[in-house]
């Protein structure tokens, strides 16, 4: 039995003794190797190499929550009661950069969601809507108080030089950067389409940039008295009435034109700007186009009554068109450091003059955009009218409307983890003299006083009282404080008070009147009246950036 083990095992040994000497000449697959990722020091920390390429990428991001409290002047209306509004808010940052020849080839790409509640001022947003970046709620509590925000807020490409796609307008300078809520007026426009090229003008700290920019984004409606007129024809109009013809017997035949805008011609900007080590300045310009489509078909009618005697009345041709108008701003801004207070503290001063250009002068950033008129109060007493135009009924010419703001901010550390900002502002806005009487001659008292938009007639109590295209003004003032524990960790709370009012004379309040008529009015029916409202918000955020 030994012997007959002892041959097995022998027999064993060597046929694996073979199929090893076998296996040894066969070819051996080496593993693939592994490519890590590596880390990308040439722009700074979070880059790394995407596997394969000599392209750095950096991935970042933000989550935000935000709660703000508010009070209202009526409970009457669909964005009216809400005291205390809620927003959560993501965003994803992408920053790929690429060495050349050129200098650095960059793309950046940001992302924002948000969900919002509640139509206290400045969580759920008009602004917003008016330009298709949110989705709103239909239901029956839902309605007007919740939004889904989505927004492509940037996407674009810089190389030598040039910077195309969606970026912050050039023009803007300080835009908000020590505020919770940018609330303060000022040019702010954080997503627009542009093509632009920046030169450094050798060593010397000065830069100069030409940008064209999207006109879309900087158009605040030239004023329609028919502000909620039919669509005749068209998708979306904002009909106007202007005079084409007047009988042997002085009475006026009207006609409305379309004054919604279309893109003909990009904005025009330049800007200069100064860097140093105590801070920068810049002074920056635009010029806009203003436009108008066509004379609606079908809709030529006589007035109600006659105008009054002794007006020379111009005619214009049923067929033309009233021609483009150009709008201009002029915005000067500096920034200084102030380490010889505390690291860190900054002060910012800036000012702005526009005509026919009220998102670059930034009176509407509170308030609200793309509209002729809306209200920085909830259930408010009036809502101030800021179109960037009017257009002359009696001449068929477009009028700019003039605005200014003057704005200042100030960020103090108290230590490391602790931070405060005060700020305010003023802005005025002013319409072509005139405007409000050639409108009410063209419209002869049409309209009700509690949709706000009538002009009564000239010369009357109706017109004395009415609030449409009064010249208004805007005082906003705000502080905040907030602490930071940890590194990309704001844990913050904000005030605010704006007072809104016009510049000269009464209007009536639409919160606290019946249902009148200018005809009413003129009767001598009780109403209420005021020059001016204001309101205060506090506002509370927490938000870790990554």
């Amino acid at each position: 039995m030994r012997l007959l083990k002892s041959s097995l095992l022998g027999s064993v040994a060597g046929v694996f003794a073979v199929a090893g000497a076998q296996s040894a000449d066969l070819p051996v697959k080496k593993a693939v190797p592994i490519e890590y990722v590596r880390v990308c020091s040439a722009y700074g920390a979070g880059f790394f190499y995407i596997p394969g390429t000599d392209t750095c990428l950096r991935v970042s991001g933000r989550a935000r929550f935000e709660v703000g409290y508010a009070p209202t002047d009526s409970r009457t209306g669909t964005a009216n009661g809400d005291l205390v509004g809620y927003r959560g808010l993501a965003r994803i940052n992408l920053d790929a950069r690429t060495q050349t020849g050129y200098g650095t080839l960059r793309a950046f790409a940001r992302l924002e969601f948000a969900s919002r509640t509640g139509s206290t001022q400045g969580i759920r947003s008009g602004t917003q809507g008016r330009i298709g970046n949110v989705f709103e709620a239909t239901g029956q509590d839902q309605n007007g108080r919740v939004q889904q925000f989505v927004n492509t807020d940037k996407a674009l490409i810089q190389f030598a030089g040039f910077t195309a796609g969606r970026a912050s307008s050039f023009f803007d300078f300080y835009a908000h950067d020590f505020e919770i809520q940018a609330s303060t007026a000022g040019s702010d426009i954080q997503s627009t389409n542009l093509l632009a090229y920046t030169s450094k003008l050798g060593d010397s700290g000065f830069s100069a940039t030409l940008s064209l920019e999207d006109p879309f984004f900087r158009r605040n409606t030239i004023y329609s008295q028919e502000f909620a007129g039919p669509a005749q024809g068209l998708s979306v109009t904002a009909p106007q009435r202007v005079l084409i013809s007047t009988s042997p017997l002085g009475i006026p035949t009207f006609q409305t034109v379309d004054v919604s805008q279309r893109s003909r011609l990009p904005d025009f900007v330049g800007v200069l700007r100064y860097d140093a080590a105590w801070g920068s300045a810049q002074l920056s310009a635009a010029v806009k186009e203003l436009n108008t489509q066509n004379f609606i078909a079908g809709s030529a009618g006589a007035n109600v009554g006659t105008l009054t005697p002794g007006f020379v009345l111009p005619a214009v041709g049923p067929t033309a068109r009233p021609s483009s108008e150009y709008g201009w701003a002029v915005q000067g801004g500096v920034k200084i450091n102030m380490p010889f207070i505390a690291p860190g503290d900054t002060f910012y001063l800036q000012g702005a003059y526009g005509e026919g250009a009220a998102l670059y002068t930034g009176i509407t950033s509170y308030s609200g955009s793309y509209t002729s008129r809306t209200s920085v109060i909830n259930g408010a007493a009036f809502d101030p009218y800021m179109s960037d135009a009017t257009l002359n009924p009696l001449t068929g010419k477009i009028e700019l409307a003039k605005s200014f703001s003057v704005v200042g901010s100030f960020l103090h550390y108290w230590s490391p983890e602790w931070r405060s900002a005060v700020f305010a502002s003023y802005s005025e806005n002013e319409f072509a003299r005139g405007a409000r009487q050639r409108n009410a001659l063209a419209y002869n008292g049409a309209g009700n006083a509690t949709s706000n938009n009538f002009t009564g007639i000239v010369g009357t109590r109706s017109f004395a009282l009415a609030p449409t295209l009064r010249d208004n003004y805007q005082i906003l003032a705000g502080a905040s404080l907030i602490w930071s524990p940890v590194k990309d960790l704001d844990i913050g709370v904000e005030g605010l008070y704006t007072k809104v009012g016009v510049q000269s004379g009464r209007v009536i309040d639409q919160t606290r009147n019946a249902p009148l008529t200018a005809a009413q009015i003129n009767a001598g029916a009780a109403v209420r009246t005021v020059t001016a409202d204001d309101t205060y918000q506090v506002r509370m955020r927490v938000q870790r950036d990554f």
